[in-house]
C-alpha cells in the first residue's frame, strides 16, 4: 500500500494491504520461490548476517512474499488502533508453518522451567495437548480455569507469581464460550502477567484483541484468513516489536517452523476477500443457529449470537459479529450425531473451519480426540456434540440440508 492511513475501513485495508512494492511492479505480490538470495559482495553478506544492512539471506530467515503476508496481518490487527502515546499502534508478525507452530514459537520463546501458563478451560485440542504433553517436558505447567471468574483470576495471580502468561481463546473451540478480553488484560497487567490470544475464530475483521490490551495474538491462517482451504499456515504477532524481532524471531528461525512463499501468496489472496466472506459467513451462521435452536431433535445450540448463550453480551462488546462457527448437541446423543453426519447431502464432512463451504465435524472423535473423556466433559464437549463452520452457500440450502439430515432422529 502506498498510504495505509488513507483507508477508513478495514475492508479496504484487507484488499490493499498485501500490495507491497516490488521491483517488477507486479500488480499482486509474486511468489519468490527461492531458498537463498545473492550478495553483491562479501562485505554485503557479512553486513546482512550481522544485521547492519537490511536484505534477504535465506528464506527460513525471511522472504519478500512472506514479508508481505506478515505486513498484511499486521495492518489488519492494528488498523485504527493507537498506542499509549497516541501514535499508530505498531506490531510485528512472524509467518509460521501452521497455527501450532505460531503457538509453540510463542510459548517456547517466553517460558522457562518453573513457569506456569493460565488458560481457558475450553480450548482447541491441539493447544490443550501442547500444554499438557509438550510443556511439562520442560517443567512448565498449565492451569486450566474458567476465566470468566474475574475475582478468582485476580486471586490466583496474586497467589501464583510463577504464572507468566494467560492464554485466551475467545470464542472458544467448540463451545463458543467468550471471555472478557479487556477485563482479563487489566487484571493481568496489574500483576505483570502477559496475555496471549488465539484469534483464529474471529479474525481481525471481527475482533482486534490489541484494542483490549492483549500482548500477543496468533492465528491458524489455514482457516478464515486464507478462507479457501488451500494451505496450512499460522502467524504470531506481538506489540513488543523489539522482542518479536530478537528473542522470539530467533526461536522462530531455530525451530524451523517458518511459513513458505507459496502458502504466503495464497494467504495474501485470501485476505483480499476477508471482509466480504466474513459478512456472508456470519449472516448465514445466525440463520443456521436460529433454525437449529427451534428444531425438535436438537437439545442445545452453542452460538454466541443467541441471546441465551453465556457469551452473548461479551461478544457484542468486543466483536463486530458473533462469528461463523457453532456447535450443537442432538437429543439422541452420539448415535444420532453419526446418523446426522452421514445423511448430509451438501454440507461437507471434514475437520478444520473457515473455508467457503460448510464443514461439519465431531469434536470428541476428531479435533479433541486426544483429550481424556473427563477433560472433554469439563470443557463442555459432550460425546454427541456436532461442530459446524458455516459456509457462504445460500442459507436456505444449508438449512434444507440440515433439515433432511435431522429428520427421523
Amino acid at each position: 500500500m502506498s498510504d495505509k492511513n488513507f483507508c477508513k475501513d478495514i475492508s479496504s485495508v484487507a484488499v490493499h494491504c498485501g500490495s507491497q512494492q516490488n521491483g517488477e511492479k507486479a500488480h499482486l505480490m509474486p511468489v519468490y520461490a527461492t531458498s537463498v538470495f545473492t550478495f553483491d559482495s562479501a562485505e554485503q553478506g557479512m553486513n546482512r548476517f550481522s544485521g547492519t544492512e537490511p536484505g534477504y539471506i535465506y528464506s527460513r530467515f525471511g522472504n519478500p512474499t512472506t514479508t508481505a503476508a506478515q505486513k498484511a496481518v499486521e495492518a489488519l490487527e492494528c488498523f485504527g488502533l493507537k498506542n499509549e502515546d497516541g501514535a499508530d499502534l505498531q506490531a510485528k508478525a512472524l509467518l509460521c508453518a501452521s497455527g501450532q507452530s505460531a503457538m509453540a514459537t510463542l510459548f517456547l520463546s517466553l517460558l522457562s522451567a518453573g513457569d506456569v501458563v493460565l488458560s481457558n478451560s475450553t480450548i482447541y485440542g491441539g493447544t490443550f495437548e501442547f500444554f499438557t504433553e509438550i510443556l511439562p517436558q520442560y517443567n512448565i505447567k498449565t492451569i486450566f480455569k474458567d476465566l470468566s471468574d474475574l475475582d478468582g483470576l485476580g486471586e490466583i495471580l496474586k497467589k501464583s507469581p510463577e504464572i507468566k502468561i494467560i492464554h485466551l481463546e475467545t470464542p472458544a473451540n467448540p463451545t463458543m464460550g467468550c471471555t472478557d478480553i479487556e477485563a482479563v488484560c487489566k487484571i493481568a497487567a496489574a500483576n505483570a502477567v502477559k496475555v496471549s490470544i488465539d484469534n483464529t475464530f474471529a479474525t481481525p475483521y471481527l475482533q482486534q484483541p490489541f484494542k483490549f490490551g492483549v500482548d500477543f495474538i496468533f492465528h491458524s491462517t489455514t482457516k478464515f484468513l486464507n478462507g479457501h482451504g488451500t494451505a496450512i499456515g499460522g502467524v504470531l504477532l506481538g506489540k513488543d516489536v523489539a522482542l518479536m524481532k530478537t528473542k522470539i524471531n530467533k526461536t522462530h528461525k531455530l525451530l524451523g517452523g517458518h511459513g513458505n512463499p507459496f502458502d504466503a501468496f495464497l494467504l495474501l489472496n485470501g485476505i483480499k476477500t476477508l471482509a466480504i466472506r466474513m459478512e456472508k459467513h456470519c449472516s448465514n451462521a445466525v440463520e443456521v443457529a436460529n433454525f437449529l435452536k427451534d428444531h425438535a431433535s436438537v437439545a442445545k445450540v452453542n452460538f454466541n449470537g443467541l441471546k441465551d448463550h453465556p457469551g452473548y453480551e461479551i461478544s457484542k462488546k468486543q466483536m463486530r459479529h458473533p462469528g461463523a462457527v457453532l456447535s450443537f448437541a442432538l437429543k439422541g446423543g452420539l448415535e444420532a450425531g453419526k446418523t446426522f453426519i452421514n445423511k448430509l447431502q451438501m454440507c461437507t464432512r471434514a475437520v478444520s473451519l473457515g473455508t467457503l463451504d460448510t464443514l461439519v465435524s465431531h469434536p470428541a472423535s476428531m479435533s479433541h480426540a486426544k483429550m481424556k473423556p473427563e477433560d472433554r466433559l469439563k470443557a463442555g464437549i459432550a460425546e454427541g456434540l456436532i461442530r459446524m463452520s458455516v459456509g457462504i452457500e445460500d442459507a436456505d440450502d444449508i438449512t434444507r440440508d440440515l433439515e433432511q439430515a435431522l429428520s427421523g432422529l
